[in-house]
């Protein structure tokens, strides 16, 4: 019968298409022992090594490490047990070698410098937890305290926090590790700070606890949006109307007049507003989020600013 055959081991090579060496080596560390020796000391393996060594092949391609395999052939862990587990752990290798993936082809396409690449991949390998820390540690630089003054400003916080997504592309890595430096920058957080300390005090004055008061840069943009589609010129008299409107609400706003001193307060607020980190902070984090890209405020800032200046030199 030939449950009773014994096969040497050139027999059960070729019965298994495995190396004569690859079955010794199984063989000497007890994976697939030999059921008898010839008389000259030579091994022979029953019918269910064959069984055994296609079992030890399919794990092994599948990347199971030798400890788990004996286990699985000797029965001490259910395949079912064993299967679940590397199919979980494949998920954590599929997600690194996507992560690395797109690290190089950032590089490729940004044309890093080996300092560069080795940054982007150290931040861009970054545990979720981690990212979480130095994202936490940007966010409470910038906006630490200022919620208990106006807490509808926390929907500001949780609209300035990236969350890199397990699979991300090659640009939303790309725009992390940019955005990562940037957080990391000093002086962009004091600028933010500032920003945000100033936009809760007008918050605060306008007693908007209910919900945030729209920032003045978007009353800005709205009311010199018709100025910039005509192409008026800031310095001329027909910008006066645009400059009036947006003036007198952040007169009323800190219940000043609208004075030169004011139009000076408020320039030197939009020019910090157009900080261009700011706006490229707010591009990076669409990418990382995966949000449509902002609109910029540059022009309608850039042309306010100008027209401010002109009137209050």
């Amino acid at each position: 019968m030939d449950g009773d055959t014994l096969y040497s081991i050139g027999e059960l090579a070729q019965r298994t298409g495995l190396t004569v060496k690859t079955i010794r080596f199984y063989s000497d560390r007890g994976i697939v022992a030999p059921t008898d020796r010839t008389p000259a000391g030579y091994r022979l393996y029953g019918i269910d090594a064959v069984a055994r060594l296609d079992l030890v092949r399919t794990l092994r391609e599948l990347g199971l490490d030798l400890s788990t395999i004996r286990k699985v052939v000797d029965r001490e862990l259910s395949l079912p047990e064993v299967a679940a587990a590397h199919a979980e752990a494949l998920v954590v290798q599929i997600r690194v070698l996507r992560l690395r993936h797109a690290v190089l082809a950032a590089v490729a396409a940004r044309g890093s410098t080996s300092e560069e690449m080795e940054l982007m991949h150290r931040l861009a390998r970054l545990s979720e937890d981690e990212r979480r820390l130095l994202v936490g540690e940007f966010l409470d630089a910038v906006f630490g305290g200022l919620v208990a003054a106006a807490p509808a400003f926390a929907g500001v916080m949780r609209s300035m926090t990236p969350e890199l997504p397990d699979n991300p592309d090659p640009e939303q890595v790309q725009a992390w590790v940019e955005l990562a430096e940037l957080s990391m920058d000093p002086d962009f957080r004091a600028s933010v700070r500032q920003l945000a300390e100033e936009q809760v005090a007008e918050q605060v004055r306008s007693g908007a606890t209910a919900g945030p008061r729209r920032d003045i840069a978007a009353v800005v943009r709205d009311q010199v949006g018709p100025a910039l589609a005509a192409g008026i010129d800031p310095a001329s008299s027909q910008a006066d109307p645009f400059v009036a409107a947006f003036t007198a609400d952040y007169a009323y706003l800190f219940g000043r007049p609208d004075d030169i001193a004011l139009r000076r307060r408020l320039t030197a607020r939009l020019e910090r507003v157009n900080d261009p980190r700011r706006e490229r902070y707010l591009q990076l984090l669409a990418v990382v989020n995966g949000w449509p890209a902002p609109e910029s405020l540059a022009p309608a800032l850039d042309w306010s600013v100008q027209a401010l200046r002109v009137r209050a030199p």
